[in-house]
């Protein structure tokens, strides 16, 4: 059974920058798509960032040059590097671990930029 726990979440300033990381537990992290998500009260819960198994990003269109995911396979994690962080991108984010049967989501980690 796949577990996954983000944190790095907080409360910053326009401008700032936040680091949120979501640990895997339970799987061969190596071979699964993981993706970013965030919900903004009110609001469907949408795709911020997606790495693939073998490292290929993709990035919602308001977060790119801004948002930068990754992945440290030794250490079944996934980074969410935040910088440049605007109010629009208050939210809990969560992340999503893709396999062939199901998918997996974390508990989430809110995020509020706000001056």
């Amino acid at each position: 059974q796949v577990q996954l726990v983000e944190s790095g979440g907080g409360l910053v300033q326009p401008g700032g920058s936040l680091r949120l990381s979501c640990a895997a537990s339970g799987g061969i992290f190596s071979i699964y798509d993981i993706g970013w998500y965030r919900q903004a009260p009110g609001k469907q819960r949408e795709l911020v960032a997606f790495i693939s198994s073998r490292g290929t990003t993709n990035y919602a269109d308001s977060v790119k040059g801004r948002f930068t995911i990754s992945r440290d396979n030794a250490k079944n994690t996934v980074y969410l590097q935040m910088n440049s962080l605007k109010p629009e991108d208050t939210g809990v984010y969560y992340c999503k671990l893709v396999t062939l049967s199901r998918n997996y989501w974390g508990q989430g980690t809110q995020v509020t930029v706000s001056s």
